[in-house]
């Protein structure tokens, strides 16, 4: 049985997101929380939101022991690119690409013994 929690249109870049998902990949949830509360990156008090959204997910809706999940997927997706413009010298224009990431992540309940 597994639990799954989704972000999407998070105004902040896939690759950057990424770094801080590669991080708590596979691990127990409780282990996962600590990495991302002491992570200093700008993606992890989001990626931590995602987190906590699977576990009461897992917990309310399959009755699974939160004790025992740990996270089995956690992947970024890129979400919906808004482009914008910024001015520059002698009348010119030069295009932002704002990147957006959709979060995902999975928690499945570790089997005993």
């Amino acid at each position: 049985m597994q639990a799954k929690a989704v972000a999407k249109s998070v105004r902040i870049a896939p690759r950057k997101v990424r770094l801080v998902v590669d991080l708590i990949r596979g691990k127990k949830v409780g282990d996962a929380i600590a990495i991302l509360r002491h992570t200093q990156r700008g993606a992890s008090p989001v990626v931590e939101k995602v987190l906590k959204s699977a576990i009461a997910n897992a917990e309310h809706n399959y009755e699974m022991d939160t004790d025992n999940l740990i996270i089995s997927e956690a992947f970024v997706n890129e979400g919906v690119t808004l482009k914008r413009f910024r001015p520059r010298a002698q009348g010119r224009a030069s295009k932002i690409n704002k990147r957006t990431s959709h979060i995902t992540v999975v928690v499945t309940e570790k089997k005993e013994g």
